[in-house]
């Protein structure tokens, strides 16, 4: 029995057997989002133009919420934040 590929095993232009929902590829990024709630307007670009959808609102809490398991840290939502509530930024600058 042969264990399953992950996306480390697929060769470069390689096209994965499945998408990336069952492959957890945050691991991929250098830089990821750090999300000022206050500066956040919650308008839900970030969500709407994540190619990953690593970015959800949650109405229940009326916040925005990351899941770094999946972003890839390719900064689209940083870069069309009209509040300029993200920044991109290494694990080790994090505060």
């Amino acid at each position: 029995m042969s264990k399953e590929k992950t996306w480390k095993d697929v060769s470069i232009a390689g096209v994965p057997s499945k998408s990336s929902i069952g492959f957890l590829t945050g691991d991929w990024k250098t830089y990821m989002p750090i999300h000022d709630s206050e500066k956040c307007i919650r308008c839900l670009v970030c969500a709407m133009l994540c190619p990953e959808g690593a970015i959800h609102f949650r109405p229940e809490h009326n916040r925005v919420e990351f899941n770094l398991n999946f972003c890839k840290g390719c900064g689209i939502c940083a870069n069309e934040c009209p509040a300029k509530a993200i920044v991109m930024k290494m694990p080790e600058e994090e505060e």
